[in-house]
């Protein structure tokens, strides 16, 4: 089958989120055709280009997510009202409150003709396919004007209703950047129109998938490592009320919609799984699939005997407030009170400015906590806390690092899947961490969990680990044989190799496969794929409806339950199909 690949952000650009998994996913089943939509997020990331691609990755099209430069589509009057009409119905939806969008849409469904949260956008997508984009309209005084008059509308949520101008400003600017993608050429009979599945990378690279479907029916495959509304919820905090409302609404909305339309949604841990639900999406179409990872880079470390120091705690990652390292040097501070030899190691660099002075602050506080010791009155001193990254003469990889030490330690306050837990435990180390995000569903009972923000319980937890050498190699054991049964790369690949078959099953073909030759490809899909719905009651559908179209024919004969010539079951079949 041929898969639209989505991301944003991510695959295939170098360093890009998911990258892992998705160039796993590309490579391993070899049957399948992947077509990649790449949306950018930087110049930056455009400028490190992407990584090499394998041959079943038939085509790559990227497009910027960070800028848009004017189309220079010039709007005529009809063209404008009716912009107006949709990106007001998208502003009302926005700042109604729940309650009184409910009431309102229950009680005068006729009063706009875009009523619904999806009306408006696929409103906004065919107006944007007809006139050549959106990017103007979008930036324009009449967007501004219609977010303004949704928010003084009755029924508006009160965030909503004390919004000022540079609010409605910065809430205008990120619904234009959002809703950048509808602008974009992806949307023809030879793009996405002919692809069998359109797999989103996350929820925030579904929009694509969501218009292509509109267009096209194109079945959606969503993949969430992380829940975008989540996110935002996170990164929000610095905004005003009605800035962190009115977003919250439009991602909401954004997200009920995409898990409408959805054909299976992918949520990567149960924590991730419960905020879908939460927003809307169905259990029925819920997979739960690992993120797959690579275990060939640990296998060395993880099958070796444990030969590091006993007295040493490793932490990794990116150093930013959320991994909360200013609570384990506080917990460090009781561990060296009970193990006064203990050694800290933090690896990682700094995630952006915040993460620059987040860092500086946390030498400072080490070098407080800790003065430099020396083993003599003529040797100098050696802090027991060190801070390193990777690519250093004695950490050249992530390998070295989580080796270098007994016991891995993760103190974040706020985490989703913890990759960096899943490195540790291939490494077979024994774990120290925080039970925030999806650590407890991805250590289970292979190490030990302790409160966040709760540097005594953390202290307690690493010396009864450094006390018992014994009980750190049956953990580790434990946690290595875990991750390779949960979270590695092949099964992931499986997982989504079988999730394709599913989908298509459930759907119409679109397109003739050809060979080389342009002639038909026989078998080249599942013969189910051919029956609208689900593949048992088409059939049945289809064979009583042959049934009586048979035995009404004049001079037909049928036996009960067999499809006569006189009444063949293509038929039947509705139109597409």
């Amino acid at each position: 089958m041929r898969v639209g690949l989505i991301t944003e952000g991510g695959y295939p650009f170098v360093g890009g989120d998911g990258m892992l998994w998705c160039d796993r996913l590309v490579r391993g089943p070899g049957q399948h055709e992947f077509d990649v939509y790449a949306l950018s997020r930087s110049r930056r990331q455009e400028a490190e280009g992407h990584i090499p691609l394998p041959p079943q990755a038939g085509r790559v099209r990227t497009a910027p997510l960070w800028t848009a430069e004017d189309d220079g589509v010039v709007y005529g009057r009809r063209a404008r009202r009716r912009f107006a009409e949709c990106y007001a119905a998208l502003a009302s939806v926005v700042c109604a409150s729940r309650t009184a969008g409910a009431a309102a849409q229950r009680t005068a469904p006729e009063a706009d003709r875009f009523g619904t949260f999806a009306d408006a956008l696929y409103g906004l997508a065919e107006l944007a396919r007809e006139e050549g984009g959106l990017v103007g309209a979008l930036r324009s005084e009449t967007a501004v004007c219609a977010l303004e008059r949704a928010c003084r509308a009755p029924g508006a949520q009160q965030a909503a209703r004390e919004a000022r101008v540079p609010d409605l400003l910065h809430v205008a600017a990120h619904l234009e950047r959002a809703l950048r993608p509808l602008s974009l050429d992806w949307y023809e009979e030879d793009a996405l129109g002919a692809v069998d599945v359109c797999h989103a990378a996350s929820c925030a690279a579904a929009l694509p998938g969501l218009v292509a479907g509109h267009f096209h029916g194109v079945p959606l495959l969503v993949t969430e490592y992380g829940v975008q509304l989540r996110s935002h919820y996170l990164s929000a905090g610095r905004a005003t009320p009605a800035v962190r409302s009115l977003l919250a609404a439009f991602q909401g909305s954004l997200a009920a919609e995409t898990y409408r339309r959805a054909a299976v949604i992918t949520p990567g841990n149960i924590h991730a799984r419960r905020w879908q639900e939460r927003c809307g999406a169905d259990r029925g179409k819920l997979r739960t699939v690992y993120p797959g990872m690579d275990a060939e880079p640990f296998a060395e470390v993880g099958e070796a005997p444990q030969d590091a120091a006993r007295d040493t705690l490793v932490w990794v990652g990116r150093v930013e407030p959320e991994k909360d390292l200013v609570s384990l040097l506080h917990a460090f501070a009781g561990i060296r009170k009970e193990e006064p030899k203990t050694r800290l190691r933090v690896v990682g660099a700094p995630g952006g400015p915040e993460g620059v002075a987040y860092l500086g602050h946390c030498r400072a506080l080490a070098a407080q906590l800790f003065p430099d010791e020396a083993d003599g009155p003529h040797a100098v001193g050696a802090n027991p806390v060190s801070f390193e990254e990777i690519g250093g003469p004695e950490l050249s990889t992530v390998t070295d690092a989580y080796a270098s030490g007994a016991v891995v330690v993760l103190s974040s306050v706020v985490e989703g899947f913890p990759a960096g837990l899943v490195e540790a435990m291939l490494c077979g180390r024994a774990t120290v961490s925080t039970d925030v995000g999806a650590v407890v569903e991805v250590v289970g009972g292979t190490g030990l969990v302790v409160p966040p923000r709760n540097p005594r319980a953390l202290a307690k937890a690493c010396v009864a680990l450094l006390r018992d050498p014994a009980r750190r190699e049956r953990l580790g054991a434990a946690a290595r044989a875990r991750a390779l049964e949960l979270f590695a790369v092949e099964q992931n690949v499986a997982a989504f190799h079988g999730i394709y078959l599913e989908i298509v099953s459930r759907n119409p073909v679109r397109r003739v496969a050809l060979d080389d030759a342009g002639d038909p490809l026989p078998f080249a899909v599942p013969a189910e794929s051919r029956m609208p719905g689900c593949w048992g009651e088409a059939r049945r559908a289809c064979a009583s409806a042959a049934a009586s179209a048979a035995a009404s024919a004049p001079g037909a004969v049928s036996a009960p339950g067999v499809v006569s010539a006189a009444a063949p079951a293509r038929a039947s079949v509705p139109e597409g199909a």
